[in-house]
């Protein structure tokens, strides 16, 4: 089975019109979203891919929301009061090219439409040269839904709803599924002869085929597996099934490519998500948009990745990464927040509580323990000390802090931005940064000076130096603007 050829010109029509007054919400229904995306999106996937053309919906005032949220994927038409099914498809008729050959109509609610089920509703419209051709499916249970009555020869004879069937009608498990392919010339010329119901003024697009057997034109359907796949979703309930069972075909798939999830009924995929052979998903995970994950890498329980790229043997554990990129042989978590715009190069160390923001760590960084790390940049090899803090932000605008390679920053150091530190520069514990730090200088104090590292010599002769760390005080001036004490009152550290 392929898609039409390019010599016909066939266009898909999603009807997306209606509220859905049954999910009770003021959220369009075909707007809920599915697994991360609005209902509408699968159909128009599938409806692009099956007629090879940008698919038209039908919107009206209480759904003109689709507009903007689809205005790249689709072309529209509008309805200025819902009317019935029939109306929708005038609607687009008349915005459509009177150079197509063959409309197809779908529903925006029923998101697990596939592909290879409408083909054979095309083909067989062609092969039969039918005016129309429908999906029928036996249903085990077709209360409340239209019934398909065929003729002796197979045909279609006639569509009637549950409240104007008969008892012999009833019997009639065949129902409509609500999808149609039509001759377009023919549509274009009968849309207009549809009669509004006596009982609710709307009129119905199913009204077609009495048009059609009344000019003897042939009406035609296809069966269908009950699957569940071609269900309109109405409430919430309904939605929460078509989740459910659109995450464990995700999941399954990914299962047999090579994918091992401990407890697939907790683990949370979207479908831009990609996942490497030998990446295990632990219980309670959820993966998020275009999230990438290299080989062999572990995702522990409780983790959540959206738009993010993680690397190779990496272990995340009970953390959050959002719009980052994380490379080769990383360990985060446990409770670390990489928050967007992080960039973390290979075999970096990322302990718990420690939260990132726009920010580059190169290689070998270690950043463990309550710490907080905005608009910097770190060198190779640094490690940072618990409770660093990079205080980026002045009320006004945002700040960078640039720290070079193997640079040691002690316990509860603060990085008042923008401030720059030398390749193996190092902070005391506390210390309070407000100015540069020349490479390999020791920074201590509130606010930290420049302090000359004991060496071995020192160390051992007590007066050598007066036995203390000697400053520097063209270095790192006192800033009493920045609420620091004075050079007078600090002590020694």
């Amino acid at each position: 089975m392929n898609p039409p050829s390019p010599g016909r010109r066939t266009v898909a029509v999603v009807l997306a019109a209606g509220l859905g007054t049954r999910m009770r919400s003021r959220v369009p229904k075909v707007l809920h979203p599915i697994c991360g995306r609005p209902m509408l999106g699968y159909v128009l996937d599938v409806a692009r891919e099956v007629s090879g053309a940008t698919p038209l919906v039908v919107y009206s005032p209480a759904t003109s929301a689709v507009v903007e949220a689809f205005a790249d994927e689709a072309a529209f038409a509008f309805q200025d009061e819902p009317r019935g099914t029939g109306d929708a498809v005038r609607a687009a008729v008349d915005v459509l090219p009177d150079d197509i050959d063959e409309i197809l109509v779908l529903s925006g609610d029923v998101p697990r439409i596939q592909v290879e089920t409408l083909i054979p509703l095309l083909e067989a419209r062609r092969d039969d040269a039918a005016v129309m051709t429908l999906i029928a499916v036996d249903a085990i249970d077709p209360t409340g839904l239209g019934r398909v009555i065929r003729t002796a020869g197979g045909s279609v004879d006639r569509i009637v709803e549950e409240k104007d069937a008969g008892d012999e009608d009833r019997l009639v498990n065949e129902i409509n599924a609500g999808l149609y392919a039509f001759d377009a010339p023919w549509l274009r010329a009968r849309i207009g002869a549809l009669q509004p119901s006596p009982a609710t003024g709307e009129l119905y697009l199913t009204e077609l085929v009495a048009l059609a057997r009344t000019e003897g034109r042939l009406v035609t359907a296809i069966d269908v597996e009950d699957d569940g796949r071609l269900t309109g979703i109405n409430d919430r309930s309904q939605l929460a099934q078509a989740e459910w069972d659109l995450r464990t075909e995700l999941n399954l798939a990914h299962m047999r490519a090579g994918v091992t999830m401990v407890d697939p009924s907790t683990v949370y995929l979207e479908p831009g998500v990609e996942l490497a052979t030998d990446v295990t998903l632990e219980p309670s995970v959820i993966l998020r948009g275009r999230t990438r994950v290299g080989e062999g890498t572990t995702i522990g329980g409780g983790s959540r990745i959206e738009d993010s790229t993680i690397g190779r043997d990496c272990r995340v554990v009970a953390s959050v990464v959002e719009r980052s990129e994380v490379g080769d042989r990383v360990t985060i978590g446990p409770f670390a927040h990489l928050r967007p715009g992080s960039v973390v190069a290979d075999d970096v160390e990322i302990g718990n509580y420690a939260e990132i923001k726009n920010s580059r760590l190169g290689p070998r960084v270690k950043q463990h323990h309550m710490s907080y790390l905005g608009d910097a940049e770190l060198g190779a090899g640094t490690n940072v000390g618990a409770g660093t803090i990079t205080a980026n932000y002045d009320g006004t605008r945002k700040h960078r802090t640039t720290i070079g390679e193997g640079v040691f920053l002690g316990v509860d150091t603060m990085l008042r931005a923008p401030v720059t530190l030398g390749d193996g520069a190092k902070t005391g514990a506390g210390a309070v940064v407000t100015h540069d730090i020349p490479a390999g200088a020791l920074a201590v104090g509130v606010p930290a000076r420049i302090r000359e590292p004991r060496t071995e010599q020192t160390s051992a002769d007590p007066g050598a130096a007066g036995g203390s760390e000697v400053a520097d005080d063209t270095e790192a001036a006192p800033d009493e603007a920045a609420g620091g004490p004075t050079a007078a009152s600090e002590g020694s550290p």
